[in-house]
């Protein structure tokens, strides 16, 4: 009897485990019913951060959870942002503006829909000092905004750039089409763009330079934004050799119109017409041209105004009409460097070219400078992208519609 009764008690003690095992199964069932975890929010710059560069990106992250909205605000205006596409991280795309406090406002939800509100401020350092925009080419009263396939996108500031490439990041090109293309920094005030290769017809071309607030120097920032739409319009390129005086008009792969031309006489340098890849600068209906280095009464001086002229250099070579060369054109060179044309292929030839169209000539001992003018093209690939302070070539941003 005491076999059984030990047994009794290692029984009884077996259903003392088996109930607590039973017990321990109806928690883990009502683990599975535990809430999601809140979401968790972080701003990058820190809360009550300051002296923070302007050009610091915003950067909203959410843990646990989504970030429905996101508000970057002060009294001199808001910043634009992106999020990322599972919207875990929201970070801002504009520039701020120096010497301004900002409140960053963000809102995440969890996986149950509750909601985590984060709020946070931050202080842009005060500038020393600021650089703004000169001059923006195209633009609509000096070149028109249809333009030529060469046509670059030239920028010149009001103070020299010692930070390069903080302010060559914030220049985005779009294109309707996609080119591959680069800035090109001439000295500390002047940046331009060009295509590898010319512009795609009927291109349309979007510069946004977010600017106000870029660091351009110790102490140093941009005050404004700029943002410039042209459109480039047809191909048309004129190529002409030197020697056999006949420029031909292409214009989207056909030849329109030939035209016989007498090009610089030669016999010292500078009454050689440059060969090379120049682009249509203006276009005028009267020019006054004065000899550059002889005044009144020394040898080698004129004066003569011409009709119906379209500027190639900044040597003051042009495309014009010359009545008076006419027996020339198109078997000698007899100018002091511009190419001379008849009366009647002038006047179409203004009235057909826009400002940025290539007109590639051949056959001179002179070189166009890729500084005589807009002598971007006389520049390879390579040799271009050396002045590129971001190191290479990009491809331009889709062109949005507003």
């Amino acid at each position: 009897m005491g076999h059984a009764i030990r047994v009794s008690a290692h029984g009884a003690g077996l259903l003392v485990l088996a109930l607590t095992a039973s017990c321990s199964s109806g928690a883990t069932a009502s683990e599975g019913e535990r809430k999601a975890p809140d979401a968790r929010v972080t701003v990058v710059p820190a809360n009550s951060a300051g002296n923070v560069a302007p050009d610091t990106a915003v950067v909203v992250s959410a843990q646990h959870g989504t970030i429905s909205e996101v508000s970057v605000t002060s009294p001199k205006g808001a910043l634009n942002g992106v999020f990322s596409a599972d919207r875990t991280q929201w970070r801002s795309r504009d520039v701020g503006t120096p010497g301004t406090t900002y409140t960053v406002t963000a809102v995440a939800a969890n996986a149950d829909g509750k909601a985590t509100r984060a709020t946070s401020t931050f202080s842009t350092v005060t500038p020393k000092s600021a650089f703004k925009v000169e001059n923006i080419l195209p633009h609509k009263d000096d070149t028109g905004l249809t333009v030529g396939v060469g046509m670059p996108i030239m920028i010149s500031f009001d103070r020299e750039i010692t930070d390069r490439v903080g302010v060559e990041r914030h220049l985005i090109v779009q294109s309707s089409k996609p080119v591959l293309g680069a800035w090109h920094w001439f000295d500390d005030k002047t940046v331009h763009f060009r295509p590898r290769t010319f512009w795609p017809a009927g291109t349309k071309v979007r510069l946004i330079a977010r600017l106000a607030g870029a660091h351009g120097g110790e102490g140093m920032y941009g005050t404004k934004n700029h943002v410039l739409d042209f459109k480039i319009g047809r191909s048309q390129i004129t190529s002409g050799s030197l020697n056999d005086h006949v420029m031909r008009v292409k214009r989207n792969g056909r030849v329109i119109r030939t035209i016989p031309f007498s090009a610089g006489r030669g016999g010292v340098m500078k009454y050689h017409t440059t060969s090379g890849v120049h682009l249509a600068m203006s276009r005028e209906g009267v020019t006054v041209m004065t000899s550059p280095d002889a005044g009144p009464g020394q040898a080698g001086y004129y004066q003569l105004t011409v009709y119906n002229t379209v500027r190639i250099s900044n040597s003051g070579e042009y495309i014009h009409s010359a009545p008076w060369s006419v027996g020339s054109q198109g078997n000698s060179n007899v100018s002091h460097g511009c190419v001379n044309v008849s009366p009647s292929h002038a006047k179409w030839f203004l009235d057909n070219t826009l400002i940025g169209d290539p007109i590639i000539l051949t056959g001179s001992p002179r070189r166009l400078e890729p500084l005589n003018g807009w002598g971007h093209w006389q520049e390879s690939w390579p040799e271009w992208l050396r002045w590129t302070s971001l190191g290479s070539g990009f491809t331009t941003d889709p062109y949005t519609a507003s």
